[in-house]
């Protein structure tokens, strides 16, 4: 392993001076081995897949090796956390990285242990966005970030500082990566510490190794520094970024032109205006992957502002009011996915899971929404979308030919022959349907209870809603001429 100083050409595709015009790789890691030696307070290491979470975890790697084994007593946990949406190759690369990781440490004596963690049912994307009705999310209402990566590994986090009191994440943030990034990692850094203080939690401290690191630093240290070290080939991750956004991780000289900032994560990712890394995938020969990102562009056509209120609910979801715009503009503020389309968007799911199976290899599966969360959407449209016709396994049924051996009494007495009996007594009286649904709904959930006092809140909160039909809320708000706008025809409209 060499520690000497490293030529690194500059490629410009960050500000700065590398990191090693004043260290050397011996600097870095006794850093490394004082701040580890220095106190009981184990690690915990965020590990994502991509180049700079692997530096930070490699230079960890050697610099804990080299110690004592006698010294090398205190755990260091490797967290990943799987969105479950993730791209597929990035999540085999992560999986086997982990697999590796364990198998290494434990033949090295190594206190490194890897863990795989992810988001609760009721958070993930699918039972989100389908259950729910959230819109894909954007720049302004990014709801997936928190629910599907960061509180995983805060649940991870709180766990082992309730076992041991405090603990010290360590992260790949580098400052060179935005001049927003530099300003958080400032604000949080302590006098006088290689640590800074953690943005949520009192009990934790981070640690960030290559925060003065640029680009440069980072893949002149993966591609000529070391070999990494649990077995796995770095150039391979290097291919990955190319794949993925036409990264150069390496270049010759300072004249080889930059390819592009990497984005390479889940495929579902509606933030950014068009996935380049599944389309350099599919262009590199990767064409089961075409039905994934037909998929993601149709979420993302949901987006357009001419399309959303086809897409949507004219009040919201939590308590059922009608919202105008008030950003200079006039008319209704599209709200929560409407639920016909939630049942489209479900069986789009299915059709896309089953093109991509049929595309892959006979030993290959992809399973892109698990049977957990095809069965929390269940729940959620029975109790919440009042869905008497039970169309969760209509559509699974349908669409994959299989049966997930449903229970069929376990979520409400009310099916489709009391739908039709409701809809036309309600007809005669000119009262909307999915009102009385939920007010039936609201009493059989509190059937039984030794105290309902809460039933005539819940009563209540449905009574609030707007329950004036979707032609007289157009009508009101935007004019007659907008009502068809606002008219759900089928997926296959747009």
């Amino acid at each position: 392993m060499s520690t000497d100083n490293l030529e690194v050409s500059k490629t410009g595709q960050e500000k700065g001076e590398s990191v090693f015009d004043t260290r050397s790789l011996k600097e870095i890691y006794e850093e490394i081995q004082n701040t580890y030696l220095a106190d009981n307070r184990p690690w915990v290491i965020g590990y994502s897949g991509g180049k700079d979470s692997t530096t930070a975890l490699q230079l960890i790697w050697y610099a804990i090796e080299d110690l004592p084994e006698e010294k090398r007593n205190k755990p260091i946990y490797v967290i990943s956390s799987d969105t479950l949406v993730e791209t597929p190759k990035i999540v085999n690369h992560i999986v086997s990285t982990l697999e590796n990781i364990n198998e290494y440490a434990e033949k090295k004596n190594l206190p490194f242990t890897a863990h795989k963690v992810t988001p609760k049912v009721d958070d993930s994307f699918w039972v989100n966005l389908i259950g729910r009705g959230y819109p894909a999310p954007n720049q302004n209402f990014r709801w997936c970030t928190e629910r599907l990566k960061i509180d995983p590994a805060d649940r991870f986090i709180e766990n082992k500082v309730s076992e041991h009191g405090e603990v010290i994440v360590v992260l790949g943030a580098r400052k060179a990566e935005s001049a927003t990034r530099e300003q958080v990692m400032e604000m949080h850094s302590i006098d006088g510490s290689v640590l800074s203080r953690h943005n949520k939690f009192a009990n934790a401290f981070v640690y960030t190794p290559i925060e003065d690191w640029i680009v440069d630093d980072v893949w002149t240290y993966l591609i000529q520094a070391v070999e990494n070290p649990w077995g796995k080939n770095n150039r391979d991750l290097a291919a990955l970024y190319q794949e993925a956004d036409d990264e150069c991780p390496m270049v010759i000289d300072t004249k080889t032109p930059s390819c592009g900032n990497s984005r390479f994560g889940c495929w579902t990712c509606t933030v950014v205006s068009e996935d380049k890394a599944m389309q350099n995938m599919i262009d590199e020969g990767e064409d089961w992957m075409e039905p994934l990102l037909e998929f993601r562009d149709f979420l993302k056509e949901t987006q357009d502002p001419e399309k959303k209120p086809k897409f949507r609910q004219v009040k919201g979801r939590q308590h059922g009011y009608v919202k105008e715009k008030t950003n200079g503009s006039d008319g209704i503020i599209p709200r929560a996915h409407k639920f016909e389309f939630c049942k489209d968007l479900l069986r789009k799911l299915l059709e896309t899971q089953k093109e991509v199976n049929e595309s892959l290899p006979e030993d290959e599966e992809m399973e892109l929404i698990r049977e957990e969360e095809i069965r929390e959407i269940r729940r959620l449209w029975r109790e919440e979308r009042a869905d008497w016709a039970d169309s969760v396994p209509k559509i699974y049924n349908e669409v994959m030919d299989d049966n997930l051996n449903w229970v069929h009494d376990d979520l409400g007495s009310f099916g489709e022959m009391e739908a039709e009996v409701l809809n036309e007594v309600c007809e005669d009286h000119d009262v909307q349907p999915e009102l009385i649904k939920r007010l039936l709904d609201t009493e059989f959930q509190h059937y039984g209870m030794k105290r309902r006092a809460s039933i005539y809140s819940e009563i209540d909160k449905v009574m609030r809603e707007d329950w004036r039909d979707l032609e007289e809320i157009v009508s009101e708000i935007e004019g007659e001429d907008r009502i068809e706008a606002w008219q759900y025809d089928g997926i296959g409209g747009t």
